[in-house]
């Protein structure tokens, strides 16, 4: 169990985080700062918008244990479905190793689950991992069940618990996730994630990955309470 690992030498808190660099107003120096502290910390994951994908590819290199990760749609998802494989076309053929897809919200609130699905496994056709974003805080159960059965047989391998924005993800958050998965895919926490106790308390809750912009924080803190 996760909480037995976190008294272990051998648990490693760092191919847990994604770092996310999604700043709109993000310059070339800060952003290559960024993917430096991806890669020396052993960071699974960084994500970036599609602006700074190519220069962010560039500064990792291809020998990264770190995945580069890029947003599609984000952060609403409100586009045509043609401009988010678009999007998600372009990304693969730039250097994204994985997406993490804003899905079809308003298909979801109308009970339109084939076309959500639909959208979400042409995507994932491209042959990359896709993470899809279930905005917990804005739906009612029924509809984040609803969403976590078409996104799974639409083939993502992650479903993430926000997208960010608004209230932090709580551990319930992550405990109705897994209720609904079982399983069957990998749970990403995102949202909030300041504070190395909160971190850990989300991977017990059955977090695998952690989406945040304190990733060098946290393992330094974890680092720090090994010793």
């Amino acid at each position: 169990m996760i909480k037995d690992r976190k008294n272990k030498a051998s648990f490693e808190l760092a191919p847990l985080i994604t770092q996310a660099v999604l700043n709109p107003h993000l310059n070339k120096e800060t952003l290559f700062q960024s993917c430096d502290a991806a890669k020396h910390f052993g960071f699974g994951g960084l994500c970036t918008s599609l602006n700074q994908l190519r220069l962010a590819r560039e500064r990792i290199g291809s020998t990264s244990k770190t995945k580069l990760i890029t947003v599609i749609a984000f952060p609403f998802g409100s586009i045509p479905h043609s401009l988010k494989l678009a999007e998600a076309e372009w990304a693969a053929a730039n250097g994204a190793e994985a997406l993490e897809v804003a899905p079809n919200y308003s298909a979801l609130q109308e009970d339109k689950l084939e076309s959500f699905a639909e959208e979400l496994a042409e995507i994932c056709e491209i042959g990359l991992p896709v993470q899809a974003i279930i905005d917990m805080d804005c739906l009612q159960s029924e509809k984040i069940c609803g969403a976590i059965e078409a996104a799974i047989d639409a083939g993502v391998s992650t479903l993430q618990c926000g997208n960010g924005f608004g209230p932090g993800v709580t551990e319930e958050n992550i405990h109705k996730l897994k209720a609904v998965i079982k399983g069957r895919c990998a749970i990403k926490a995102v949202g909030g994630i300041n504070s190395l106790e909160k971190a850990l308390s989300l991977i017990e809750a059955g977090a695998n990955f952690l989406g945040t912009s304190y990733g060098v924080q946290l393992i330094q803190a974890y680092r720090s309470k090994k010793r």
